[in-house]
């Protein structure tokens, strides 16, 4: 059996998004199926539409959500229906070696997710003519309904606004993990975050929340850097050239303690640059993604002498098990700021408008909100 759902469809790179309806399986052993109130409109799926993350096309958008579970599976044991719940774009089996040592973000049965197919490889949306859809990592939030594995959704508390959850979902934790977790922003430090959307604004969160004296954010929109003052940053500049003064000024000339690339997409040149701005023992964690480097142009001489680390974020790796109830947590006692970085709600039949928006720099994040 199966039943009718509507969402958002990418048919082929550089094309548009088309709403149509579309057939969802029922729910198999050990998966639920989420009625979904909220997407976020990350960057992510637009890689999508524009080739930069290799996926198999067609594929229903949409990875950052938040909703309802109203169906189970046989097996399921961590949900119930009814449950509120954030959408996990990476699976936590709990068993693998990396789940076993607490790097969820990692885990082994995140492998094949270009195909959007289940875990058992199964499609769990359809075309009324048959053909298989995949499901953006699995999920695929720009449907108003979802079937996926049940290590893919996290339990959150029912007194918070659908809109919200979903942001945590993959934008702040990224954001924030990469900071943090990452980066190993500490007191006193100087960190620099390169790009302030809705990825970097949360970096900008946490390196603030992890005590760093100057969070310095780079961006060359206005209207971000403008927001990146409101949430923590204590400068802000145009480019990472233009930071330089600043960030020698405070540092003894050394350079940034580290720094959190999030650009929306990344070239190696990029990327030297930030490698260049941190100081003898810095930290440069990459966030963003683009399509395949040729080379860094990074002097192994200067990251052996200097002793200079550059390491990939995955989730901002963070557990989302743990950590995403963690971000709400500390989202509830007002020490973490979500409602802000909402700038603008959509409804499915504007979702290309929302992505428009995006590329113009209006949003730090847009939100699709599903009607039912």
């Amino acid at each position: 059996m199966s039943r009718t759902v509507r969402g958002a469809v990418i048919d082929a790179i550089g094309g548009k998004w088309k709403v149509e309806e579309l057939e969802l399986a029922e729910p198999g052993p050990g998966e639920v199926r989420i009625k979904v109130m909220a997407s976020g409109l990350c960057h992510s799926d637009d890689h999508l539409v524009t080739g930069d993350i290799p996926n198999a096309l067609p594929m229903v958008g949409g990875h950052e959500g938040a909703g309802i579970v109203d169906a189970v599976g046989p097996g399921v044991r961590r949900l119930a229906v009814g449950d509120h719940v954030a959408t996990a774009y990476l699976p936590a089996c709990g068993r693998c070696r990396w789940c076993s040592q607490g790097m969820q973000y990692i885990c082994d049965t995140g492998a094949g997710m270009e195909n959007g197919f289940g875990l058992e490889g199964n499609p769990r949306f359809s075309r009324s003519s048959g053909q298989p859809i995949g499901a953006m990592q699995r999920l695929g939030t720009f449907a108003d309904h979802l079937v996926t594995d049940e290590s893919q959704a996290v339990k959150i508390d029912d007194d918070l606004p659908f809109d919200i959850a979903c942001l945590v979902s993959c934008g702040v934790a990224t954001g924030w993990g990469a900071a943090v977790n990452a980066a190993h922003v500490r007191p006193r430090d100087t960190a620099m975050i390169v790009g302030a959307g809705g990825v970097g604004m949360n970096a900008v969160q946490g390196a603030h929340h992890a005590g760093a004296a100057y969070v310095v954010a780079v961006d060359p929109v206005d209207f971000k850097r403008e927001q990146a003052m409101k949430l923590g940053a204590t400068h802000a500049f145009a480019s990472i050239a233009e930071a330089m003064p600043f960030v020698h000024s405070v540092t003894n000339g050394q350079g940034a303690d580290s720094a959190v690339i999030t650009v929306g997409v990344v070239d190696g040149a990029l990327i030297a640059e930030a490698f260049s701005a941190v100081r003898k023992e810095g930290r440069v964690a990459l966030v963003s993604i683009g399509q395949n480097e040729p080379g860094i142009p990074i002097s192994p001489l200067e990251i052996v002498t200097y002793a200079k680390t550059l390491r990939g974020v995955l989730f901002g790796n963070c557990n989302p098990t743990s950590d995403i109830p963690a971000l709400l947590d500390y989202y509830k006692a007002g020490q973490l700021k979500l409602d802000e970085l909402i700038t603008a709600r959509y409804t499915i039949d504007q979702v290309n408008d929302a992505y428009v928006d995006m590329h113009a720099g209006k949003n730090l994040r847009g939100v699709l909100i599903h009607e039912h």
